[in-house]
């Protein structure tokens, strides 16, 4: 496993370098212990804030990339240790999390299907895209008159299941997920609904 450990704002000392390795050498060992996919590597970033109105300005963001699942976690506190310590605990909830539902299993240990999901109703591509906006309005901030594009990704659409991709949603910790649906071959949408529940946004040809 190779581990990468990066600061902004902030100098990486060897005591918070060691401090952070360990941390996440505990997440390591869970994942080996719940036999989940080979982990490749890890990437922690450290950073501190400078917005004086920012309360908990030392942010960790961690990534652990396995063979299969993509693991991430985001916490901040007002102290570099501990916000470690809380990005860490976070990954080990998900990590017990993703193990659970990989067997079916629900907190009190009943079996159940691996992800219940509630598709979406079929839509054309802008119907779509404003109910998902809608969806997530409560979660998005408004950019305003001048508000513009700030950051691009690129990443490959790994060809999924629709319940895979709930699953990996949980893991990064977002409101919505783009996949390839391996099924149909086609780019597809998971968010998640106020109620809980999944929804899933599939095009429609016109």
């Amino acid at each position: 496993m190779k581990t990468q450990i990066k600061g902004r704002n902030v100098t990486v000392t060897d005591a918070l370098q060691d401090y952070a390795n360990e941390k996440i050498e505990h997440v390591h060992k869970l994942l080996q212990e719940r036999k989940i996919d080979e982990v490749t590597r890890v990437e922690l970033e450290l950073r501190v804030e400078k917005n004086p109105s920012i309360p908990e300005p030392c942010i960790a963001e961690a990534t652990v990339f396995t063979r299969g699942p993509v693991i991430r976690a985001r916490e901040a506190s007002t102290d570099m240790y501990a916000a470690i310590d809380l990005v860490t605990d976070k990954l080990t909830r998900r990590v017990k999390k993703y193990h659970d539902k990989m067997h079916g299993k629900t907190r009190h240990g009943h079996d159940k299907p691996a992800v219940e999901v509630e598709p979406a109703p079929e839509l054309a591509p802008v119907a779509a895209a404003t109910a998902l906006a809608d969806e997530l309005a409560g979660e998005l901030a408004h950019a305003g008159d001048n508000g513009r594009i700030v950051k691009t990704k690129q990443f490959a659409l790994k060809p999924m299941s629709v319940n895979e991709a709930t699953l990996q949603l949980e893991l990064v910790g977002h409101d919505f997920f783009v996949f390839t649906n391996a099924e149909s071959n086609r780019t597809n949408v998971v968010y998640r609904r106020n109620d809980g529940h999944y929804g899933l946004i599939e095009p429609v040809e016109n």
